[in-house]
């Protein structure tokens, strides 16, 4: 089927949006600002074309002043990988060692906060877009589909916008995966086994937990009736199809996020199992109950820093925390709840597993069994990674919980 782009949320009339200002000719002048982080406009902004220099615009980024590219547009390309490059530079002053370690805790917030300055930094690197998604720059590309994609249609008496070059690449980078999608060998044989995730919904590329949930064992439904099955958090609905290939005839897939169900209903339109799945949008729990229940939540409990990464991080565990709490309610008798989790937040003193076995016990669950999955992702064996010796321990794994 053609890979037409989504309908996303349109932003209400009384919630105008951003507006990003700048002086042009010895004049001011205006243009609606995107961000799909949330990033406020910068207060700074000064033009940039061919001839500024790496050097001259990383000072200016690190003092907080945008620079709005007026030049070439691979040039452009080429001075945010320079300002990279500086960014990630190690310092040539040797530091002292600290006297006592680091707690693996607050080198992980201190690796976050890096990580954040670095995206900010490297976001002072701003590109206008025209109204109809055209870019107004020498050897610009064509990204009207990629936008369309990832802000909706476009809108002319909008007129121009001003985006950074990184968050533009973003957007044509996730439109190449929505093009070619991600095989899932869980799904079958090529070609009908890929999954096309949209702008904004987070990628199956760690095949480890869509394995466990394949491999499984089922509970039995109760006698005379068949297995009803929940995805909480469906995502772009790869665990829903998985169990529809396994046979389940009857799921809800549930997701709070408008872009997630779009993408949901793409991918499970394109795998011909829409019959079998019904997508509801809810947080968490559709009403009724369940002989399955499944949910892979973020794995994190810390804050995301952009809307994609709501599906790795979760400030305070709250999707954990909901869907232990509602589980046994909606559990039909003899059934399970599959707990998708990496213990990667155990590693980085994030959580223990005292905490959560804990968890099950106050919510009124207990354990069937805990089915475990070595990552076989690229960081994983990344030692330049500066998670590198958590995520050489990293176990995920599929508890089989059920009412106690």
């Amino acid at each position: 089927m053609p890979n037409s782009p989504s309908p996303v949320a349109t932003e209400p009339a009384t919630n105008p949006p951003p507006v990003i200002r700048w002086l042009e000719a010895e004049q001011e002048r205006s243009a609606r600002w995107r961000s799909e982080r949330g990033a406020p406009p910068p207060k700074r902004v000064v033009l940039a074309d061919d001839t500024t220099t790496a050097d001259i615009a990383y000072r200016l980024a690190c003092e907080g002043t945008a620079l709005l590219w007026r030049g070439d547009f691979q040039n452009a390309k080429q001075l945010l990988q320079a300002l990279a490059r500086r960014t990630d530079q190690v310092p040539t002053r040797k530091r002292k060692k600290a006297a006592t370690p680091v707690p693996v805790a607050q080198a992980f917030h201190l690796h976050r906060l890096a990580q954040s300055q670095r995206a900010r930094m490297l976001g002072m690197l701003l590109i206008p877009v025209n109204a109809d998604y055209s870019i107004p720059l020498r050897r610009a590309p064509d990204v009207k589909l990629a936008c369309t994609e990832a802000w909706g249609p476009a809108n002319e008496p909008a007129g121009v916008s001003v985006v950074s070059l990184r968050e533009l690449l973003g957007i044509t980078s996730a439109h190449e995966w929505r093009r070619k999608g991600v095989e899932i060998a869980a799904l079958g044989e090529p070609p009908h086994n890929r999954i096309h995730p949209h702008y904004g919904v987070f990628s199956p590329v760690r095949g480890e937990y869509i394995h466990l949930v394949a491999t499984a064992h089922l509970p039995k439904p109760p006698s005379g009736q068949a297995l009803i099955a929940f995805d909480v958090g469906t995502g772009t609905g790869v665990l829903s199809a998985v169990l529809a290939r396994r046979g389940v005839r009857q799921i809800v897939a549930t997701d709070q996020d408008p872009r997630a169900l779009a993408c949901a209903r793409d991918n499970l339109t394109r795998l011909n199992v829409t019959d079998k799945v019904q997508l509801v949008q809810t947080d968490l729990f559709p009403e009724g109950q369940a002989s399955l229940v499944v949910c892979n939540p973020p794995w994190l409990p810390a804050r995301p820093s952009s809307p994609i990464e709501r599906a790795v991080y979760d400030e305070g565990g709250r999707m954990l925390t909901g869907f232990l709490k509602g589980l046994t309610a909606h559990l039909a008798p003899k059934g399970e709840g599959w707990l998708i989790l990496s213990n990667l937040a155990e590693h980085l003193g994030l959580r223990t597993r005292e905490e959560l076995l804990a968890a099950f016990e106050a919510n009124g669950l207990r354990v069937v069994s805990r089915i475990d999955a070595k990552p076989q992702h690229p960081k994983a064996s990344d030692a330049s990674d500066p998670l590198a010796d958590a995520r050489s321990r990293e176990v995920t794994s599929l508890w089989r919980l059920a009412a106690a």
